[in-house]
């Protein structure tokens, strides 16, 4: 795939504007023809006024849509558009397998330059293909504009039993919370990104991969919530700390957290070091890391763990309890101490 520059420096050929509208949507709908899953076919796809797909009984429809805007959340000089493709879908993915759901079927609209290169959009495609094929779910529409901001927007249709779905609302004072995997990794891979200098080998550093192209839990998401083992549970797309205050809003309780129990990886402590920060600060802070928070009672921490194990290798830690005390969060230290936390998490529109 290309590698990381601004929007294929090195690609050589045609441009958007040469291509047409028509054209690329021709290169378009054969790329999808082509890498498109053997899952769940819709019965109106690419080529009609609207898509449609029927809805299985006894289930409900998951809908979620997320943009990804060029300077705000991705700089095309650092990351390729195959990279960027999966990310963008990604996201999305993340936002149904915390629900318990499957993705199904994907709307993407796009917001071009005229003078990007075609080869750009058709990878940024088979990015999108990449992280939908493994799941069965495929693109069945979408829409292509001019545009000077570069942007893409994805709508995600999933499903879930209705007896399975897991919300953010229904947290239980006395649940354990666990987390999968090791928060904060990816902001600690942006930073690294921004500090690089020319000619460092920062793409290939392990922070910087897991920001520029995140794993979704989505497998993990839906064991849980087929197992029944689990109240609550959510994606880590605002930061740990973030996320577990929509958590408490939501379920109308606080949370108490164990500081020696946070999973902090080996990476993220070197990553401290060399960006001068406290590793358990960058763990709790913002980061885009699409793990997940499940509120669980206690009799269920072990349970849950074998649950995720059986679908993945990802780590599973317990690092706290749902209190009683509403939109309360406090941080435990090792000294015994309780130190209150501010809930606050990402804000597209903070100074």
């Amino acid at each position: 795939m290309s590698s990381c520059n601004d929007y294929g420096e090195n690609m050589m050929g045609e441009n958007i504007s040469d291509t047409g509208e028509f054209g690329l949507i021709k290169r378009i709908h054969d790329i999808i023809d082509k890498n498109a899953s053997q899952g769940r076919k819709a019965y109106l796809g690419i080529g009609d006024d609207c898509a449609s797909f029927s809805p299985k009984e006894g289930y409900q429809l998951l809908v979620t849509c997320d943009s990804v805007v060029e300077g705000r959340h991705y700089l095309p000089r650092h990351i390729s558009a195959y990279d960027l493709g999966r990310r963008a879908m990604a996201i999305n993915i993340s936002d149904i397998g915390a629900m318990g759901g499957v993705p199904v079927h994907s709307l993407v609209s796009l917001g071009l330059k005229g003078d990007m290169p075609t080869a750009y959009v058709e990878d940024l495609y088979m990015g999108f293909t990449e992280e939908l094929n493994p799941l069965g779910a495929s693109i069945i529409g979408g829409n292509i504009t001019k545009s000077d901001n570069v942007f893409i927007d994805i709508t995600l249709i999933g499903e879930v039993e209705e007896d399975l779905i897991l919300k953010r609302s229904t947290a239980k004072a006395g649940d354990a919370i666990i987390v999968t995997g090791f928060p904060g990794e990816s902001a600690a891979g942006l930073k690294l990104l921004l500090n690089s200098e020319s000619g460092d080998d920062t793409y290939n550093n392990a922070l910087v991969r897991k920001y520029n192209r995140p794993a979704h839990r989505a497998r993990e998401g839906r064991a849980v919530a087929m197992s029944g083992y689990a109240n609550c549970m959510i994606d880590m797309s605002d930061g740990f700390l973030g996320d577990l205050g929509h958590v408490c809003e939501q379920s109308r309780v606080g949370a108490e957290i164990i500081r020696s129990k946070l999973p902090l990886s080996v990476e993220l402590k070197k990553a401290s070091v060399v960006l001068n920060e406290d590793s358990y600060e960058m763990f709790l802070s913002e980061s885009d890391d699409y793990e997940l928070i499940i509120t669980c009672p206690p009799e269920n921490i072990d349970k849950i763990k074998k649950t995720i194990l059986s679908v993945s290798d990802i780590p599973v830690s317990e690092v706290g309890r749902i209190t009683e005390h509403k939109e309360n969060i406090s941080l435990l230290l090792p000294d015994g101490v309780r130190r209150d936390l501010v809930s606050v998490g990402w804000d597209h529109f903070s100074k």
